[in-house]
């Protein structure tokens, strides 16, 4: 039995103001500083960047006893502008994962795991054909997380953030209905 509900991100800012508040507690206690605008504009303005475009999204996962966020994932239409991936991924094919944050004490209980699908099954819903993301080899156990749900490196940077740049392909699973299926005998 799963102790949490996966949630979609309403404009109420009730709830927005929790998960600024968790986001920021997460990025300090992750990589050890706060709000740097550059980094975190999608944080301050969660609107633009994840409910309003409607190839966007923001998922939470809430304790069912306690009602307090432990885990946050947002996807975007990929909108960066890395040099290194140009004409590699556009905002039509690709989404790009943000803020996948799961509270430590909630950690390998298979909270990301549902996160991750969720999201997942977003980007099929909306046609997307691959998911960018990024993470960094610094932060305990994030590298082997996302490797194991598919995804593959596409660039390590090697750079002070130890930035590692992944994707993964998005198949079909439609299932297939059995009236039209091909049976070849041999």
């Amino acid at each position: 039995m799963n102790h949490y509900t996966i949630k979609k991100l309403q404009t109420e800012l009730d709830y927005q103001d929790n998960v600024k508040k968790f986001l920021l507690n997460m990025i300090r206690s992750e990589y050890g500083y706060g709000f740097i605008p550059e980094y975190h504009q999608d944080i301050k303005n969660m609107d633009a960047y994840y409910l309003d475009p409607d190839g966007n999204n923001f998922y939470m996962a809430i304790h069912h006893e306690t009602g307090k966020i432990i885990g946050t994932i947002g996807i975007r239409a990929y909108d960066k502008n890395f040099p290194l991936f140009d004409n590699i991924y556009d905002s039509k094919t690709t989404a790009s994962i943000w803020r996948v944050f799961v509270n430590k004490k909630w950690r390998r209980n298979g909270v990301a795991s549902t996160l991750v699908r969720r999201a997942e099954e977003f980007c099929r819903v909306k046609g997307y054909e691959k998911i960018y993301l990024h993470t960094h080899k610094n932060v305990e156990g994030s590298l082997d997380f996302w490797i194991s749900n598919g995804y593959q490196i596409v660039m390590d940077t090697e750079n002070h953030l130890k930035t590692v740049h992944m994707e993964k392909e998005l198949y079909d699973t439609t299932p297939i209905d059995s009236n039209e299926l091909l049976v070849l005998e041999g």
